[in-house]
């Protein structure tokens, strides 16, 4: 898993709120296993018209932020089904921070175990953030895991809180196979006295 750590990217602005896992990523999308080439889906419902031609007035089809590496979102996003295809087709896409008030449990923890940063914020906090996002091309957050601070493009800054296991997890890039890897010395060690002491396992 890529690490975390500092994140300077165009801010795009999604005020609709209660946005799903059917919205971020539509169901005929999730056949495949793999994590890539799902960004061409993300939110394809929002972003195409029913010619597959794009939706002019969708965010992310706007010039400004087609590049977009950072969403502010609506209140409650990711909710809606358990589908781990939601923040695979964020991170395809290149959005590797999601800035709300709240988020569905399961998305959020998802989120964390695939390298994307979900921050809460309060509602006022969330309210500035969508100032910024509105500018368009000049729209540029930096994200500081590490500070826990979100810098806008006036030199505002916003504290966020996280927890230090995910915070250590992300900065790190450790996923959980990453976790398990982490141990890998000690898990040889344990295999090889086992293998010794019960040669016929």
């Amino acid at each position: 898993m890529q690490k975390f750590t500092v994140l300077t990217g165009v801010a795009a602005p999604m005020r609709t709120i209660n946005v799903d896992t059917d919205m971020i990523i539509p169901k005929q999308y999730l056949k495949t296993i793999k994590r890539t080439g799902l960004g061409k889906g993300l939110f394809s419902e929002a972003r195409y018209k029913d010619d597959g031609s794009e939706n002019p007035d969708f965010v992310l089809n706007k010039p400004a932020y087609r590049n977009a590496q950072i969403l502010v979102a609506g209140d409650n996003f990711g909710c809606g089904s358990s589908r781990e295809h939601a923040p695979w087709a964020l991170l395809d896409f290149g959005i590797r921070c999601v800035i709300s008030t709240s988020f569905a449990d399961i998305f959020y923890n998802n989120c964390f175990k695939n390298g994307v940063l979900p921050i809460k914020v309060s509602p006022e906090d969330l309210e500035k953030l969508f100032e910024d996002a509105d500018r368009g091309s000049n729209a540029t957050l930096t994200v500081d895991l590490e500070a826990q601070e979100i810098r806008g493009p006036d030199g505002g800054t916003i504290t966020f809180d996280i927890d230090p296991f995910r915070k250590h997890c992300l900065l790190n890039g450790l996923d959980d196979i990453g976790l398990t890897m982490v141990k890998e010395k000690s898990i040889d060690s344990f295999e090889k006295t086992v293998s010794t002491a019960r040669p016929w396992l």
